[in-house]
């Protein structure tokens, strides 16, 4: 950090603090003196010149002799303004400064250098001053301005550490002044060489401290009494917004509004410093402690200047780091992430800790770490899956909060996780719900540095509920809370001469507190004795108390309370509890916060409405305790004493009286009431009404015809506060002087229509908008000139869009040139071919559109059409003609339109046939059916139409069946569709049937044909079997074309019956039974009468096929499959190093019919292992193992 250059931190001077208030004086100052105006002070050039030298001033406020001087705060934090006049001309403006110079830290022997711009009208002049010494050394102090970028300058070549001190840069024209500041700190280069010297010299100023270090420092302004800390800004500035309203509960900061408001300019301005070095800032997350001791901070940073430097300090002192992990403080970097890290912490690291690169700030942290140790330490805990784990630990010192972690992860309150503390802030708790496996391993809690751990350890659970398991906690715990309260009590007795004694058995448990009231509440004063027994008296400011006057007095056990209803002012005081020799004592402190008259409120929060001109008042009574600040604002800026403003307070009531309003002064007018205990706010709003500001041009024409003229406006920016009713307008001919009168017309909408004009005269129109409150100035038109003569041109040749035998439809394109007017309509021609003759196709009435259908056509016939346009002038020149077109209907191929006709029909003989068929086609086209390849019989009525033909038969036979063609054709094509129509009737049942066996275990069933088999190709049987065993019919063949068939598993020892039925398309016949079958059993006998005898087929699980060994290459798919068999069936289960698999989605797993299969679609390393097969049933079980590799 040889080369530190030119290091540019934080404008605190007069900071952003004292913008809080805007305090305004006016005071007489007689023996004031001032520049002439427009002079500058004496050594002073004006804008745009070089001044020849440093200038001085001796003195911040001058005041012209007999004026009047009005200070105010700029709108520009650490800015004050003062006006040398009460009222400034319209038109001019005091000064002000847009860019104030900002303070400035350099190594010795640099360039340092301020720079201020400047605003006002006349423009001001810019003079430097310095507290401690002159600006008269021209070699050390150059005053210059930068014409280019209006910036003015105080240059210090080689800086040095006398030069270290406060400047000042006014800014002052005829009509006031304006002052900022801004510190010059020094860095010297290299120790001192006599250490002992310096060592007596610690009582120097702080230019001469800053000699003696050879760091870099940025120190913060101190913190003023009545004002914010000004690291509240910083760590603001560096917060994230869901933080915004911890950070100010830290601070003490409850006006959020104000914050805000002044937060979002402060922040604007750190980041156009901060676009001028990095590209990105994002992701900042504050400072705290991580289970590994140590403290981190973290941001992401992408540097426009990969070389800049990046600095860490510590309220404001430069501090070192590397990346080494041995280090103090560490910065890691990867990527766009900056980690900071601090180790070994201790109470010192506690600070506000900052990152800047190179001169400007990025990043700002504040470390608090808590005072305190673990009184009671949490312990392990052995829970069941499913029970609440609970952590306590016990705090030497009250604190709000403490970290949590678990396995090195921080936990935050939620539905996993419930974080509690006690009333007394001493007890923590940790809450771990409905515990799981993976919830186990150690947790932590940490109070600023000091960190105490336990482990979790989960068990499976026993079904019998959830329970809760503790860890440090219970009545041990209770213990070491209320004996560590008694020893805070004790010490605060003894620190603050209030608390007794420790022996004997009346010792305070719990004592008094400082407690706070609101007037008219009720307050309530306890403490708690160590017995029960024990007696005490309440005193007030030293005086015995009693029960009664709104004081109660109540001993419940070894609690004592004391309870005052309706607080009054008078309550306030030191309150004072004695028993058995000790005592507690707490101030009682009654709040009196601003309090609004309800009624007077109501009656203020009403809109107030006034004619410009006239005075608008508010009053407001109030109650409250002092000192009361008042503050007036209208649209959120402050209202002070005026020629039109007059402010009326007391300590009771306020007012607030506007004269001469005008309608500019409209507005929201708010009343703020502030004390100590609090504040209020009351909001009115002020109407002023006024005649409507002029209407709004430009004015459009909408038309301009021979005969009218119509234009239209935009109504008044402004209405006056009630609604414009109507418009007057007056009319003037250019040329002449006489304006006329066109009345009144109503304002919704805008425009206006003047029937009264000659042809290509010019007019000029004044118009005025009018309300309640009175007639606006006049908007004047420009010269609107009426129209001549100006027929339309020809719109485009009609064009065909399609044609009919009985219509025609055109459409055409507007004209080009409409003659200066609308269109109003169309008249549409036509002639025949070869004709000159036109005649009218709209009669009577125009054509409004662009498009029409003719249908006073003759069919086949030639036409020719032509349109022509009218306006107010008249019709214009026809069209072009249109092509010829002739009336007839467009030729089309003849196309089917039903996409559901059926090709397939069976119909019962003796029903009626009916086959329809749509189509379209043109010309119209001839249409034929044919059966089998040739014309219909006689029997067959067809019916033909334009969009379709139907085929009908009234009563069917069977020799109506075939397959029927319709041929639909025109000139253009044709089309034909098949339909094969099947006319059946119920079959006949077979003949008698036979049976033979000419195999054992078969019987060979014959029967005589059905006599409809020879009319029906598509009739077929079915055969069907029943056994004296089961008793039902069963088909055992079907779609038999033959007489003959062989029945398989013909068992010994049973009777058989056999049918055989004839099917075709419509039915199943009537069956016909074959004789009885009888089979012999072993002995030749055949069997009458046998019981059956029910078998058991039951067996246990066993592997007819078992798993083979299988080596699969890494990311190939893998196959296994086995055949079991088991009655009843088996269920089957599939293990890997014996965990099951059947749920896991990983692996398709199936069983169809007893084989087994497994296939796992990618193999991986972590599949290696050995399979195994289960299948159990009630009988048994039964296992199949082998391995699978996995090659790499």
């Amino acid at each position: 950090m040889d080369d530190l250059g030119l290091w540019m931190v934080w404008g605190y001077a007069d900071s952003f603090i004292g913008s809080l208030t805007k305090d305004v004086s006016v005071m007489k100052n007689p023996a004031a003196s001032q520049a002439p105006p427009g002079q500058a002070p004496p050594g002073q050039a004006p804008p745009g010149q070089a001044p020849p030298g440093p200038q001085v001033r001796a003195e911040d406020d001058t005041t012209p002799p007999g004026g009047v001087l009005i200070k105010r705060r700029s709108r520009v934090p650490g800015v004050m303004i003062s006006q040398y006049v009460e009222e400034v001309p319209a038109g001019m403006s005091t000064p002000d400064f847009t860019r104030k110079p900002i303070a400035l830290t350099i190594q010795e022997g640099k360039l340092a250098f301020f720079k201020a711009m400047v605003k006002g009208q006349p423009a001001p002049t810019v003079t430097w001053t310095r507290n401690k010494g002159e600006l008269t050394d021209t070699e050390k102090y150059t005053c210059r301005y930068d014409d280019k970028n209006k910036e003015y300058f105080l240059e210090m070549p080689n800086v040095t550490a006398e030069q270290a001190d406060t400047y000042k840069c006014f800014a002052t024209n005829e009509y006031g002044q304006a002052v900022s500041t801004a510190s010059l700190n020094i860095i010297e280069v290299g120790y001192k060489k006599n250490k002992q010297k310096e060592a007596q010299n610690e009582s120097e100023d702080f230019r001469k401290m800053l000699k003696k270090k050879v760091v870099r420092a940025k120190p913060l302004p101190p913190k003023k009494e009545g004002e914010i800390d000004p690291k509240f800004w910083e760590v603001l500035l560096s917060s994230a917004k869901k933080d915004y309203e911890k950070v100010c509960a830290e601070f003490g900061i409850t006006d959020f509004r104000w914050m805000l408001k002044t937060l979002n300019m402060m922040k604007k301005e750190r980041e156009e410093e901060q676009a001028k070095l990095v590209k990105e800032l994002d992701n900042m997350k504050q400072i705290e402690v991580k289970p590994n001791g140590r403290a981190e901070f973290e941001l992401d940073m992408e540097l426009k200047d990969p070389n800049s430097k990046v600095y860490l300090f510590k309220d404001g002192v430069m501090l070192d780091y590397n990346n080494d992990d041995k280090s103090k403080h560490k910065l890691e970097q990867v990527g766009k992430k900056y980690l900071f890290s601090i180790k070994d912490l201790s109470p010192e690291d506690a600070g506000l800790y900052q990152v800047d690169v190179e001169n400007t700030n990025m990043f700002s942290t504040d470390f608090k770490i808590v005072a305190a140790e673990f009184a009671g330490k949490i312990q392990d805990v052995t829970a069941k899956e499913g029970e609440d784990a609970v952590y306590e630990c016990t705090l030497s010192q009250p604190c709000p909060q403490i970290v949590w972690f678990g396995n090195s992860v921080t936990l935050e309150k939620g539905d996993k996780y419930d974080i509690t503390v006690s009333e007394d802030q001493l007890v923590h708790t940790l809450k771990v719900r409905n515990c799981k496996p993976e919830d186990k391993g150690v947790y932590m809690a940490l109070a600023g540095i000091t960190s105490c751990s336990a482990s979790l350890t989960v068990q499976a659970g026993d079904g019998t509920g959830r329970k809760t398991a503790g860890g440090g906690g219970g009545a041990d715990l209770s213990k070491i809370s209320q004996k560590q309260e008694s020893k805070l009590q004790k010490e605060k007795g003894e620190r603050d001469g209030k608390g007794g004694g420790d022996g004997g058995e009346g010792k305070f448990v719990s004592g008094l507190s400082d407690t706070a009231a609101t007037l008219g509440d009720t307050a309530e004063l306890s403490c708690k004795l160590s017995s029960e027994d024990c007696q005490g008296v309440w005193y007030k400011d030293g005086k015995p108390l009693t029960s009664g006057d709104g004081v109660t007095i109540i001993k419940d056990g070894a609690c004592h309370r004391l309870v005052i209803q309706k607080c009054s002012l008078d309550d306030g005081a030191v309150y004072r509890f004695e028993a058995d020799g000790r005592k507690s004592e707490a101030s009682l402190t009654v709040q009196n916060p601003p309090v609004f008259d309800l009624d007077a409120l109501s009656k203020f929060s009403e809109p107030v409405i006034i004619r410009a001109g006239e005075t608008a008042e508010w009053k407001l009574t109030f109650s409250g305790g002092e000192p009361m600040k008042i503050q007036w604002l209208k649209d959120d800026e402050e209202l002070m004493n005026g020629l039109n403003v007059k402010l009326d307070s007391s300590p009771t009531h306020t007012g607030l009286r506007l004269t001469k309003c005008q309608r500019k002064d409209s507005g929201v007018v708010k009343l703020k009431i502030k004390n100590e205990f609090g504040s209020m706010e009351a909001t009115s709003k002020l109407i002023v009404l006024d005649k409507p500001t002029p209407p709004q041009g430009p004015v459009d024409i909408l038309e301009s015809a021979i005969t009218s003229v119509e234009f239209k406006w935009k109504p008044p920016k402004d209405n006056g506060g009630c609604p414009v009713t109507n418009y007057l307008l007056e009319r003037q001919q250019v040329g002449r002087n006489k304006w006329t009168a066109l009345g009144a017309i109503p304002g919704d909408p805008p425009s206006y229509r003047d029937g009264e004009v000659d042809p290509g005269r010019r007019y000029c129109y004044h118009i005025r908008a009018k309300n309640a409150e009175g007639i606006s100035d006049f908007l004047e038109t420009e010269d609107i000139q009426a129209g001549v003569l100006c027929y339309p041109g020809s719109p485009s040749a009609p064009k065909v869009v399609s044609a009919f035998k009985d219509c025609i439809n055109l459409a055409w394109s507007p004209p080009s040139n409409t003659g200066g007017t609308k269109i109003l309509g169309y008249n549409l021609e036509k002639r025949k071919k070869g004709s000159n003759m036109w005649s009218p196709v709209n009669i009577g009435e125009t054509i409004k559109e662009t498009h029409y259908a003719v249908k006073d056509v003759q069919e086949g016939a030639a036409y020719e059409f032509r349109v022509t346009a009218i306006n107010l002038s008249g019709p214009g020149e026809p069209s072009p003609p249109s092509e010829t077109v002739f009336a007839r209907d467009p030729k089309m191929r003849p196309r089917f339109t039903d996409d559901k006709m059926k090709s397939f029909m069976v119909v019962k003989a003796g029903n009626t046939v009916r086959v329809n068929i749509n189509f379209e086609a043109c010309p119209l086209p001839d249409i034929v059916w044919l059966k089998d390849g040739v014309p219909v019989s006689k029997r067959v009525t067809v019916t033909n139409s334009d969009r379709g033909s139907q085929l009908l038969i009234p009563t069917s036979e069977r020799v109506d069946t075939g397959i029927y063609t319709i041929i639909v054709k025109n000139l253009v094509g044709q089309e034909t569709f098949n339909v094969e129509i099947r006319v059946t009737d119920d079959p006949k049942p077979p003949g008698p049937v036979e049976l033979e066996q000419n195999v054992p275990g078969t019987v060979t069933v014959s029967w005589t044909p059905s006599p409809d088999e020879k009319r029906d190709d598509r009739l077929h049987y079915v055969v069907s079997k029943r056994d004296s065993i089961k008793r039902t019919w069963r088909t055992v063949a079907d779609h038999l074309f033959n007489n003959k068939c062989t029945i398989i598993n013909i068992l010994p020892g049973r009777e058989y019956h056999f049918r055989v039925f004839a099917r075709n398309d419509m039915s199943l016949s009537e069956p016909t039974e074959s004789p009885t079958w009888r089979t012999e059993n072993r002995r030749g006998l055949p069997l009458h009468g046998e019981r059956a005898i029910a078998l058991n087929f039951q067996t246990p699980p066993s592997f007819l096929v078992p798993l083979k060994r299988r080596t699969s290459p890494q990311g190939y798919e893998c196959y296994m499959s086995c055949a079991v068999r088991g009655d009843p069936t088996p269920h089957v289960t599939w293990y890997r190093n014996n965990i099951s698999l059947n749920t896991n989605t990983n692996y398709y797993i199936s069983n169809t019919c007893g084989v087994c299969s497994m296939l796992i679609l990618r193999v991986g390393p972590k599949d290696t292992g050995e399979y195994t097969v289960v299948a159990d049933n009630p009988l048994g079980r039964a296992e199949c193992s082998t391995k699978l590799i996995v090659k790499e």
